[in-house]
């Protein structure tokens, strides 16, 4: 029993078992200190699970009368797809410790034979994709912006920018997009006049209203998010056209990295870049023939790249 939340969970179980148990009792059956045994006990009631602690000499933890959670009724694929989506989660960036109490809730309820199947993948799973350090909105913003959208109900925003500004503003929330580990909302803001995008992790507090709104017809949320990304100011503005079709540079140029347009000789890619070697590698990378237009600094990162790859090929040993 050597996972932690093996031993949370199986802690819960004995103190569904008996009435009451000591903190010494509670220790020596989960193979841990008494100090342990507390911290469990704060993660439980951190869960919702109601842990009474009894303290003076003899002390102990019960759970509060009447509580009782029935089997989850999930079948071997259905808790499968469950705990996936639950590690997939945590590893793209969503809220880790929600994503953790989740998990435990769900093998707590789960049948005792299925829970060790689930929980042997668990501990056995990983992934080739490195976790992302996401920015986790406050659930209460997530929500009402969510609800708000759904209804069409303009909410009252206050925001910290990037600089720390704090602000106030009515914004007619038109959609949610999770992207790259991060969550944003898209609407037409009020105070500039403009169609915005936001991150929801900056929104201190969305209170909705009772005014309603209209989405215009051709608005997608993903592609207006994608694309303010896309022009986020860098050092460097970037004009290459590439020889190569429209439809092959969308396939492989994602539209949150660059804005694609047909002109002659190929397909303009325009973009903006803090460090030009890395765009050079991005270029090599694509293996198409491209024309640099600016800037000029972009040719002499292309020609090291160059001169650093002759190199490696000339090496013998």
């Amino acid at each position: 029993m050597s996972h932690p939340t093996t031993r949370m969970l199986a802690m819960l179980e004995l103190l569904q078992a008996n009435h009451r148990m000591g903190g010494a009792e509670l220790a020596r059956r989960l193979g841990v200190d008494e100090r342990t045994v507390r911290r469990y006990a704060t993660r439980l009631e951190e869960l919702g699970v109601p842990v009474v602690a009894e303290r003076g000499r003899y002390g102990g933890y019960r759970l509060m009368p009447g509580y009782k959670l029935p089997p989850l009724m999930l079948n071997d694929d259905e808790a499968t797809a469950v705990v996936l989506g639950l590690l997939a989660g945590r590893r793209v960036g969503l809220p880790g410790q929600a994503t953790e109490s989740a998990l435990a809730k769900v093998q707590r309820v789960l049948p005792a034979a299925l829970r060790e199947r689930v929980q042997a993948l668990q501990d056995t799973l990983d992934f080739t994709l490195a976790p992302r350090d996401a920015a986790a909105p406050a659930t209460a913003a997530l929500l009402t912006l969510a609800g708000a959208a759904r209804a069409r109900r303009r909410v009252l925003l206050r925001y910290r920018s990037w600089q720390g500004t704090e602000s106030e503003r009515q914004l007619d929330p038109y959609g949610l997009v999770f992207h790259s580990g991060r969550w944003y909302v898209t609407g037409h803001d009020h105070r500039s006049g403009e169609t915005r995008t936001f991150r929801v992790d900056r929104v201190l507090s969305a209170e909705p209203s009772t005014d309603t709104y209209d989405v215009p017809d051709d608005l997608d949320p993903v592609q207006h998010v994608t694309r303010s990304l896309a022009r986020v100011p860098y050092a460097h503005q970037v004009d290459v056209v590439l020889d190569t079709t429209l439809e092959e540079a969308r396939r492989r140029v994602p539209a949150s990295t660059a804005t694609l347009s047909r002109v002659d000789g190929g397909v303009l890619m325009t973009t903006r870049a803090d460090d030009l070697d890395g765009m050079a590698r991005m270029l090599a990378g694509l293996g198409w023939p491209f024309v640099i237009r600016r800037p000029a600094e972009l040719r002499d990162a292309v020609r090291r790249l160059a001169d650093t790859l002759r190199a490696h090929a000339d090496r013998t040993g």
